[in-house]
């Protein structure tokens, strides 16, 4: 009987167990895929391009957690955690049954307390899923969502799942967070006492959060019992025996970094997906720049200069460096959370150099070419120079160099296959108006650009013309690009801007004479609201913008006196901290490119009688062969000193200056003194002359020219300038007569449409045309 009864209790225990592993079987293969870190939204660890922490965000539920792969956690970390607990995750399916039913015994039978029994995989499933374990139902739920995960997801997914979820007290989630807040470092290069010290978190997160202030007793008790279970499994050097009795070093939350607020924003803006986030800035680099100006910036407020943005860009790689957006992100009063470096304001004269890089790339100006700064009326627009002065005569170079106003819009004038607008447009400045609403004074800051869109512009000059885009991360660089000047243009337009010496800044500033070459360029708008100084050097373009996020004028607000002393303050810093080396901005290699003598006078090549030359750049091909016929020889009567018509006995040969009209006034006008050319003698006939004489040349309308009748005027200036004694000049419009008018008086026609060709002739009998085509649609720059 009692070997039936054994068998009949045997079989049953058989059929449970059958019917158990039929249960579970079936369980098991009914168990639905849940996600297990998808969806999470972890907060943004944005880094420096040495890794440094800038900012760690909040995420949408308001708690620091920041996602951070297995592989780069602390083995250390991995170890004790297992040790503390879950000894056999690698060896169970979800759950360990022993201590499930352990801790069923002690807590619902015996009524002891309450033992645990969580895996790493439960402890996984209760965090992601919001399960209460505290009760039998939870429990069970907790089990069936564990037998899920070890179904779907490997050991490997599961653990790195729970270091990611797990609290550490607050408002602190994940290894990652806890690790940066408490220790500033990375999960990978924690020490063993910091690393036992967050393992022991998780199991009481409340009592055992740390405090910065103090140690807090119940971590440090959890720890040292962890250390004790540690040295049982694995061996300990001395060093960690000393570190583990010495206070823990913590920080809090409210010790995380805030640094380059404005480029984290701007980051954050940009890559918003990302959980984490190296990007290109050099924070030694930042910190550098952000006292020097902010230093500079206390020193000018006595002149009521309050705020400045910076922006360091490595023109090799299009790599953003360095950016400041304001003097003081926190200051209200100057809305310092503004960021300058993407607000538009006026660029002032910093978009000169590429007028004078279309001038040169279209033949029509080398470095050295003479250009009037004088007044001049383009249709209804009169251009004045900042100072209100006018120099005469200037060099392409020095004209750019001291930003006159006046050439820089007669050069924009004369452009013929791309202008400054089309070029911006081409380059993608955003939201330019029409080019009929700017007219000539874009040249002049009549748009908005910000510092960005700026200084993309001068990283085009020092990449031969090649515009490229801006880069924030460590791992990308720029690649390809559009081309919007030559290489030739850009370099010739480089060359010129490195001529200008920082005159008059080097007592303030401590120059240093070892500072590479540099190629600046400075700017103010007409309200003295905003000034800029555009440096390029060694493989960097630095920007710098003073002046206020209001509209409040300032006089001290110049490119100049204001902007200029710290950009170079910057420079030398930079200089000081890196040792950049002293190569060229560009080189010349494979450029067609040429140096050439010119004369000195007129910026063209040499003429039989100039005499004194310089040298200049020049684009075979390309530059105007003009040569220079300002140096004339002509017959000179002994006797009188005056010149003759006819050759003599007393007929002697003299080399003078033959300047147009217009700028032998402003010789006189200046008091210059030029070797100009003496009277004619009394009823002698200049015509009769054997004088080599230029013809008249029309100033307005300009040649090839397209006009447009506006609704506030069809008048038409007429304008001509002589190179002989004429002073009588007739107008004619299609070969009829319009007007005589005195050498420098204008003559205004009323505009029809159509293609015209106006003609000048002057009583000597020199004739010069200018076609012009005249529309009536719109109203149009010309």
């Amino acid at each position: 009987m009692k070997i039936i009864k054994h068998v009949k209790f045997f079989t049953s225990i058989l059929i449970t167990f059958l019917i158990m592993s039929v249960t579970l079987a079936g369980l098991w293969f009914s168990l639905p895929k849940l996600p297990l870190l998808q969806g999470v939204l972890f907060s943004k660890a944005i880094y420096s391009a040495d890794q440094q922490l800038l900012r760690l965000t909040l995420n949408k539920d308001q708690n620091y957690q920041s996602f951070v792969p297995l592989n780069q956690i602390s083995p250390l970390v991995i170890k004790a955690t297992l040790l503390q607990e879950d000894r056999y995750f690698y060896h169970h399916l979800g759950f360990n049954p022993f201590a499930v039913i352990r801790a069923f015994v002690a807590t619902y039978i015996m009524h002891d307390r309450r033992y645990g029994a969580s895996t790493i995989t439960m402890q996984v499933a209760r965090m992601r899923y919001d399960i209460n374990s505290k009760t039998i139902a939870g429990k069970l739920k907790q089990l069936y969502y564990s037998l899920a995960l070890e179904k779907y997801y490997s050991k490997y997914e599961i653990l790195q799942a729970y270091f990611n979820l797990a609290p550490y007290g607050g408002n602190i989630q994940g290894i990652k967070a806890a690790s940066l807040i408490y220790f500033n470092t990375a999960p990978n290069k924690l020490t063993l006492a910091q690393a036992l010290a967050l393992v022991v978190i998780p199991q009481n997160p409340v009592k055992r959060m740390p405090k910065s202030h103090y140690n807090n007793l119940h971590l440090i008790e959890a720890r040292n019992r962890l250390f004790t279970l540690w040295q049982q499994h694995y061996p300990v050097s001395e060093a960690d025996r000393v570190s583990i009795a010495l206070p823990l070093q913590i920080s809090t939350r409210w010790h995380l970094p805030f640094l380059a607020p404005h480029f984290v924003n701007y980051v954050l803006e940009h890559h918003p997906k990302n959980p984490n986030v190296i990007t290109s800035l050099s924070l030694p680099l930042q910190q550098l720049l952000e006292r020097v100006t902010r230093n500079y910036i206390l020193q000018k407020n006595k002149l009521g200069i309050e705020n400045t943005a910076m922006l360091l860009v490595d023109t090799h790689t299009m790599q953003i460096k360095a950016m400041l957006g304001s003097a003081d992100f926190y200051n209200q009063k100057i809305l310092g959370q503004v960021n300058g470096v993407l607000a538009k304001r006026s660029p002032g004269s910093t978009l000169k150099p590429f007028i004078y890089a279309l001038a040169i790339e279209q033949g029509l100006i080398t470095p050295m070419t003479v250009i009037k700064d004088a007044p001049l009326r383009f249709h209804n627009y009169t251009p004045e120079n900042i100072d209100d002065r006018f120099l005469g005569p200037v060099t392409a170079q020095q004209a750019l160099l001291l930003s006159r106003n006046i050439p820089a819009v007669y050069l924009e004038n004369q452009l013929r296959r791309e202008n400054l607008y089309t070029l911006l447009k081409r380059a993608g400045i955003t939201k330019l108006k029409s080019s009929n609403y700017y007219g000539l004074s874009l040249v002049l800051g009549g748009g908005e650009l910000s510092m960005l869109e700026l200084v993309k512009l001068y990283a085009a000059l020092a990449n031969q013309g090649i515009l490229q885009n801006f880069h924030y991360l460590k791992t990308t660089h720029s690649q390809g690009g559009i081309r919007i000047l030559t290489p030739e243009a850009s370099f010739i337009t480089l060359d010129m801007l490195s001529q200008n010496p920082p005159i008059g800044l080097l007592p303030t500033i401590g120059w240093d004479n070892r500072l590479p070459q540099v190629a600046w360029k400075t700017g103010t708008s007409s309200a003295f609201r905003d000034a800029w100084s555009i440096g390029i050097f060694s493989h960097y373009v630095i920007a710098v913008w003073i002046g206020n996020f209001t509209p409040k004028t300032n006089l001290a607000v110049t490119g100049y006196t204001a902007a200029a002393p710290l950009m170079f303050q910057l420079i030398n810093a930079i200089n000081e901290f890196s040792h950049l080396p002293s190569s060229k901005i560009m080189p010349t290699a494979n450029l067609n490119i040429k140096k050439i003598d010119v004369c000195e006078a007129s910026g063209l090549l040499p003429g039989k009688y100039c005499t004194k030359t310089i040298t200049t750049w020049f684009i075979p091909g390309v530059s105007s062969i003009k040569k220079d016929r300002i140096y004339q020889r002509i017959a000179i009567d002994a006797k009188t000193g005056l010149r003759t018509c006819h050759i003599t006995a007393d007929t002697e040969f003299k080399v003078y200056e033959f300047w147009p009209s217009d700028l032998h006034q402003l010789f006189q006008a200046a008091g210059i003194k030029r070797n100009f050319a003496p009277e004619f003698l009394p009823n002698c006939n200049a015509a009769d002359s054997n004088d080599d004489q230029n013809s008249l040349t029309i100033t307005s309308p300009i040649n090839h020219g397209v006009y447009q009748i506006s609704s506030k005027t069809h008048q038409l200036p007429l304008t001509v300038i002589s190179k002989n004694s004429a002073n009588t000049i007739y107008w004619f419009v299609d070969k009829s007569y319009l007007a005589t008018t005195r050498l420098n008086q204008i003559a205004y026609w009323h505009m029809q449409p159509g293609n015209h060709t106006i003609t000048a002739m002057d009583q000597q009998g020199d004739i010069v045309n200018s076609s012009i085509n005249v529309k009536s649609d719109i109203l149009a720059k010309h």
